[in-house]
């Protein structure tokens, strides 16, 4: 039988964690396989490596009743099809070992000048006092990334809150010194940045034209949705301010990449409209996030109400589909890191870096897992002044293996997700499972026939021109 491999053109990128160890015992088939159809016919995906294979018809219908078996196992599969998918397992149960530190956000203004419901931060306060992020500190915060960062890599400082811009004199000062110091260090440093864009001025634009900057803006969809989910003071239109903000950078720089993030609601509007209103704001790209966890139970996302999210969502992916595959730009961020992180065989047994190589510094000089976890004891990674805990650190990574966790074990998307957000998974469990599911086996087909439509889309970028202009970082 000939089957066509469809991911691995490229070999598969190094599992995040998870070391390949000799075989040990057969997983079971329906968390190592699954069975899809596209318009191109029927396919087979593996979790292990994130494989794609083509198959004839009859044999995916004897491959979709092999994986309700039991006792099934991929050996099993691999010697009937006679294909090299069972060798060595590229994911295992094993912890990662913490690795340098790659990137750090700073919690430089722990408050907010806009009061949102659905704010996991609690306006930047986690549950505190507000407050920002002394000079020191936040000097402090770059030395100890650059020191902890693996020899020559690049690394990013972020800045968080509440709203960073509120702190817009430290940001400043926190670019200048952490680009000196990281030249000085052989680390060439990029920069982040999330808003809600209502206080930006022209001095900040500069700023972020003038540096290797991605920023992002919180965004709830047109005027009458933004402002019911982002109450500013005095009753005025927090809307009104975000698009007075998008004119300051018009006028005065634009950052190599921004990006809008909509924070979705039971209360946000249809899907498709919230994106194509953002893309015609001018964003790079525009993206989606269930609330899962709020301060106020009214604004989260539901198991109930994920089945609406994910055919909304599967409607903007398939508007997405159709645009890429006639050659045209379409920037539905959720659907084009799928189809990029699809192509390279992404597979990983955490769901980000957080508490690996990316930490979160408080305003008193905390280190967390991540900017969502900021203040929370659980997940606190050791401190600015006496560098990251690496037994905390490792506890964490071991706890949060996909494999050590239930149901995620049994489940064949887990490799793709990582097991769901640590912040989500800690206050409310994983009531997105079906969701996810649902999304990345849209995600799947959509990428087969996008690989057939336009194979253009996933060669690489050309490699920029020479200049002599200063090199102030990568995009």
């Amino acid at each position: 039988m000939t089957v066509l491999l469809q991911i691995g053109r490229r070999p598969p990128e190094p599992a995040e964690g998870g070391r390949a160890a000799p075989a040990a015992g057969p997983p079971a088939a329906c968390a190592e396989a699954k069975v899809f159809r596209s318009a191109q016919g029927a396919h087979l995906f593996v979790a292990d490596g994130s494989r794609v294979y083509d198959l004839p018809e009859p044999v995916a219908a004897r491959v979709e009743r092999w994986t309700a078996t039991p006792d099934a196992s991929l050996p099993d599969l691999a010697r009937e099809l006679d294909l090299p998918l069972w060798s060595r397992p590229r994911i295992d149960g094993t912890p990662a070992e913490p690795p340098p530190l790659a990137s750090l956000s700073l919690n430089v203004m722990q408050a907010c000048n806009l009061s949102c419901g659905h704010c996991y931060a609690d306006e930047g306060r986690f549950g505190g006092s507000a407050r920002s992020m002394p000079r020191h500190t936040a000097h402090a915060a770059v030395d100890r990334l650059l020191a902890e960062a693996a020899p020559g890599a690049d690394v990013v400082v972020g800045f968080m809150g509440g709203e960073p811009l509120l702190a817009r004199d430290l940001v400043h000062d926190v670019v200048g010194y952490a680009t000196r110091a990281g030249a000085a260090a052989g680390h060439p440093v990029r920069f982040s940045l999330t808003t809600n864009l209502t206080t930006v001025r022209p001095q900040d634009a500069r700023l972020f034209a003038a540096h290797p900057f991605t920023v992002t803006v919180s965004l709830d969809g047109d005027r009458a949705g933004h402002d019911a989910l982002r109450r500013a003071p005095g009753g005025a239109s927090a809307y009104d301010r975000l698009r007075a903000g998008l004119e300051v950078l018009a006028r005065h720089g634009r950052p190599r990449h921004l990006s809008a993030r909509v924070s979705v609601t039971p209360h946000t509007g249809r899907l498709p409209d919230v994106l194509e209103h953002g893309i015609g704001l001018g964003f790079d790209e525009v993206g989606f996030a269930a609330v899962v966890s709020a301060p106020d139970p009214a604004y989260e996302i539901t198991t109930r109400t994920f089945d609406g999210f994910l055919e909304q969502m599967v409607e903007c992916g398939e508007r997405a589909l159709a645009e890429l595959s006639a050659g045209r730009s379409y920037p539905f961020g959720n659907f084009l890191t799928a189809m990029q992180q699809l192509h390279r065989g992404t597979h990983r047994p955490y769901p980000c870096g957080a508490g690996a190589g990316y930490l979160s510094a408080s305003a008193e000089g905390g280190l967390y897992a991540c900017h969502r976890l900021v203040d929370d004891p659980a997940f606190a990674m050791g401190s600015v002044a006496d560098g990251p805990d690496p037994q905390a650190r490792r506890r964490h990574l071991a706890a949060g293996h996909v494999d050590r966790a239930e149901p995620c074990r049994s489940c064949w998307a887990r490799y793709l997700c990582g097991g769901g957000c640590y912040h989500e998974v800690s206050r409310r469990g994983r009531p997105g499972c079906d969701y996810i599911r649902g999304w990345l086996a849209f995600c799947l087909r959509a990428y087969v026939e996008l690989s057939q439509a336009a194979p253009e889309f996933f060669l690489p970028p050309p490699e920029p021109a020479a200049t002599t202009a200063g090199a102030t970082g990568l995009a």
